[in-house]
Parts: C-alpha cells; sequence; structure tokens
C-alpha cells in the first residue's frame, strides 16, 4: 500500500490542487498537507522533477504572492488587508 507521500505524488502529477483539496483527497486535516508538501518537494528535486507552486493572491486587490517560500497561505494581503485570499495551488512538472 503507498504511503501518504507517494499517493500525495501521485495526484499532483494529474494535476493542480490546493491544500484544503489535498486533505479532502488523503483523508487528513489541512495543516497535515504542508509538511508533506515540504518534503516531496525536495524528494521530487532529487529525482529531477519539480514541484510547481502557483502563488497565492488577493481576491480583493488582485495582488499575487510571487516570492513567498512558505507553503501556507497567507493570512492577510500587505496591500489592502483583506483576508481574503485565494490559497496557492500545486503540481507536479516532469
Amino acid at each position: 500500500m503507498p504511503t501518504i507521500r507517494e499517493q500525495m505524488i501521485s495526484l499532483l502529477s494529474e494535476g493542480e490542487y490546493d491544500a484544503y483539496e489535498l486533505s479532502q483527497c488523503m483523508r487528513i486535516q489541512e495543516r497535515e498537507v504542508y509538511p508533506h508538501l515540504q518534503h516531496i518537494s525536495k524528494t521530487l528535486a532529487a529525482r529531477g522533477r519539480r514541484l510547481i507552486i502557483a502563488p497565492a493572491a488577493c481576491i480583493s486587490c488582485g495582488f499575487t504572492f510571487k516570492n513567498r517560500a512558505r507553503f501556507k497561505k497567507p493570512g492577510r494581503c500587505p496591500i489592502c488587508r483583506s483576508e481574503r485570499i485565494r490559497p496557492p495551488r500545486y503540481s507536479i512538472q516532469g
């Protein structure tokens, strides 16, 4: 039986998901997804593949969090202070 990370890699190879969607597919809590994504990113790099992160964006003003290093969704927009943030989406390239 494949591990959680192997199952996530399989899902992410097929399409693009946010952390909530991954948590629902994997039947784990959303906060448990982020450490797995960090580890998957390192594993894929060693295999010559990449975890692609479509950055989070503010729904109110359109600001995009392009240079964000963390995997979690930001709490608030630095421009308009809105908390209406579209979460980052993850997929695998290669």
